[in-house]
């Protein structure tokens, strides 16, 4: 069965890579806007599915798999902040407190009729972040396609007081414990 990965971020496909399987990546064409009043858990759930099922729309004998990743403060949903001032602001809403990331995982095969989608929570306490601090870490590491503004993978581990959860990878974007669980399910070798 082919594998395609309904994205062309480059941290997911780092993160698809380690898995060592043969695996496409197309674009999937999605509105990522939040609905009113939806929750960053729901967010997340919806548009990795949306994002697997519109590619296998063109692609009905692969297995396609979808994901997205959300969070909030009580200020905001945490998105890419796509500039350094979107990316401050986040940051300092993020200072002190604890954030809990969800990271949605859609697989969707429509010849088999496979659809399948979960949500992997991560839980994130930031320390007190300064505004050099914040400034220091923007410059060194511009994760503006990142949502919450870091890079965990990378400087950004700096930024936090510990880590909470069963995968971190979902943290990078793409929870890999949970993504070879399933896979094995529908028969693949990993």
């Amino acid at each position: 069965m082919d594998i395609i990965l309904a994205s062309t971020s480059p941290y997911r496909k780092r993160l698809l890579e380690r898995l060592q399987l043969p695996f496409d990546c197309v674009a999937p064409q999605v509105d990522e806007t939040a609905l009113p009043r939806e929750t960053p858990k729901a967010l997340a759930q919806r548009l990795a599915l949306a994002k697997a099922d519109a590619v296998a729309h063109s692609y009905p004998q692969a297995l396609v798999i979808g994901s997205d990743q959300t969070a909030d403060t009580a200020e905001a949903l945490l998105t890419k902040p796509g500039n350094f001032d979107n990316a401050f602001e986040q940051l300092r809403q993020c200072s002190g407190r604890s954030i809990t990331f969800y990271t949605g995982l859609a697989m969707v095969c429509r010849d088999r009729r496979i659809q399948s989608v979960e949500v992997e929570p991560f839980e994130v306490r930031f320390r007190t972040l300064s505004d050099r601090e914040i400034s220091h870490y923007l410059h060194a590491e511009s994760p503006y396609d990142c949502a919450g503004s870091f890079k965990v993978e990378g400087l950004g581990i700096t930024l936090f007081e510990g880590l909470y959860g069963r995968d971190p990878t979902s943290l990078e974007g793409l929870p890999l414990i949970r993504l070879a669980a399933t896979l094995r399910q529908y028969g693949l070798k990993i």
